[in-house]
């Protein structure tokens, strides 16, 4: 058995009427939209972007300085974009899973995954704080190998993992199908370290929390330019202007304000698809009684979890780049992604077919060439930008907030002393060299993915050169 390469009529009839909206934004509970900003406003601390970053940075500054004068602001509305449309996995790890961060950072992995390990703590401990309601379990996560070529790589992660003092059991067959019954579950690796919830959720509540403590949100307030003026940064916006003695930027898959930062991201495009909630027949059909989050490690891959009312979010597989790093809105619906993964459901779990597809939607993740945030200083350190977490920003947005915090308060901390933190990933080449290596290196994981696990060439050479490109 394979994975569907096009879409089908099922697959199709599965998602045709489902809503071309974000689930998570899609509900009552949203909050109004907040006023613009206009006029001049002054600040100790500006922060650029209302996703997880912008908004971890605003509620630990304002916890960590209380009267510190902060003021965030917004181009659209709070977690309307990849914060508020990512699946909900929110790991320990911040370097894009061990193996990833082993390549990069062997010396400093201990340090790593003890520091992931306590940024998922804090995470936990400041929801339970703040009194926000974001529908937490910690689940854990199960990697699942749908082929037998897959089970030598789980088996390699759970080894390097027992070297490094981790725990990631290899569940085989028998143990795996135990915990989720599916014909595409072959064997699985537990991490213990990974929590379920509800990201617009949680956006919507630490920007409650923010304005509990004082900080000043503006929504629809697109930042024009950033210049230095004397002592102090001063921020264009679209009807009026900010003066703060600091900034951070985080502006996730859009152009940064920091010219220079731009090739070193690229807005990739990611799908997901959200069923109906499942009746009490079909849940006890399919297992999955630990409610763990579930992805497939293949070359390309699925996520895929269950919502606090049992709805399945399953998204991943194809990574879209278009020209020029296009990400108008226009790609935000793409009836043929939709349509194989409504497929790619329902060979996961045939025991689901005739079940509806409710929300279907498309957002863009900030993607580098190391899989994995960095930080930026501009205009003498008072200007600090962190970007980059290719796909997994829900937990290490916590971290990559709270170092930068360090770095725009001059502090010499165990976080800002990294190589990490002190290093910057492979600058994407410009057009058209982008579009022909990211679709060229696509296609080699398709080929890979049909050749069991080899990689070929072109790969080795990206690995090599260090552009790498994952789903």
């Amino acid at each position: 058995m394979s994975w569907a390469s096009k879409p089908t009529a099922r697959g199709t009839a599965m998602v045709a009427q489902a809503r071309p909206v974000p689930y998570w934004l899609d509900r009552p509970e949203r909050p109004e939209p907040r006023p613009r900003l206009a006029g001049a406003v002054s600040a100790d601390l500006l922060i650029v972007g209302g996703g997880f970053t912008g908004l971890w940075a605003a509620v630990q500054a304002a916890e960590q300085h209380p009267g510190r004068r902060v003021v965030l602001v917004e181009r659209d509305r709070i977690a309307e974009h990849a914060s508020g449309r990512n699946g909900g996995f929110c790991s320990a790890s911040i370097t894009h899973g061990l193996a990833n961060g082993l390549d990069r950072f062997p010396d400093e992995m201990p340090e790593l995954l003890r520091m992931g390990r306590q940024t998922l703590d804090d995470i936990e401990a400041a929801v339970e704080r703040l009194g926000i309601d974001a529908d937490l379990e910690r689940t854990g996560e199960l990697d699942i190998a749908n082929f037998d070529w897959q089970v030598a790589d789980l088996q390699e992660s759970s080894s390097r993992a027992a070297l490094l003092g981790t725990d990631l059991p290899l569940l085989p067959g028998p143990e795996a199908l135990e915990r989720v019954s599916s014909p595409m579950v072959v064997a699985a690796t537990f991490d213990r370290d990974v929590v379920m919830l509800d990201p617009a959720k949680l956006a919507w509540g630490l920007a409650a929390a923010a304005e509990r403590l004082g900080v000043r949100i503006f929504e629809h307030t697109e930042v024009a330019g950033i210049s230095a003026v004397g002592a102090k940064i001063r921020a264009s916006v679209s009807y009026g202007e900010v003066e703060a003695d600091a900034v951070i930027l985080a502006t996730s898959a859009s152009p940064s304000r920091i010219r220079r930062l731009r090739p070193y991201t690229v807005p990739v495009w990611d799908y997901a698809i959200m069923t109906e909630p499942l009746t009490p027949v079909q849940r006890a059909a399919i297992g999955w009684s630990g409610r763990e989050g579930l992805a497939d490690c293949g070359p390309r891959f699925h996520y895929f979890r269950l919502t606090a009312d049992d709805r399945i979010l399953f998204g991943g597989w194809d990574a879209l780049y278009h020209y020029g790093s296009d990400a108008g809105p226009g790609h935000e619906f793409e009836p043929g992604e939709f349509a194989l993964l409504g497929e790619h459901l329902l060979q996961f779990f045939p025991q689901l077919e005739g079940i509806r597809v409710t929300h279907s939607w498309g957002g863009v993740i900030d993607t580098c060439s190391r899989f994995c945030a960095f930080w930026d200083r501009a205009h003498e350190g008072r200007v600090v930008s962190v970007v980059g977490f290719t796909g997994l920003g829900v937990g290490a947005s916590h971290f990559g907030a709270r170092t930068a915090l360090d770095l725009v308060d001059g502090l010499d901390t165990e976080r800002t002393r990294l190589t990490m933190v002190r290093t910057k990933p492979v600058p994407f080449p410009p057009e058209p060299l982008r579009w022909i290596g990211i679709t060229a290196t696509r296609h080699q994981l398709a080929r890979s993915e049909r050749r069991e696990g080899k990689r070929g060439a072109w790969l080795a050479l990206m690995d090599r050169v260090g552009l790498g490109f994952d789903s």
